[in-house]
């Protein structure tokens, strides 16, 4: 698994779990969800994204847009 593979699939995630927990807990979580959107279009223009950076730490590696 390269570094985009890993951050489609944690945004997947998080989106995943935002939406379940707003649902059960309090719409409150639906703003991580409108975050992890707002994240994944600022991602897409500018290229930059923090849980890429983090994932680079952990050693996985780089990909085609975020390398």
């Amino acid at each position: 698994m390269n570094i985009d593979r890993a951050v489609l699939a944690f945004a997947g995630f998080m989106t995943l779990l935002s939406l379940s927990l707003g649902w059960f807990v309090s719409p409150y979580w639906f703003l991580l969800t409108a975050f992890v959107g707002l994240n994944q279009l600022q991602a897409a223009f500018t290229g930059f994204c923090p849980a890429a950076m983090v994932f680079g730490l952990f050693g996985i590696p780089g990909g085609r847009a975020f390398g």
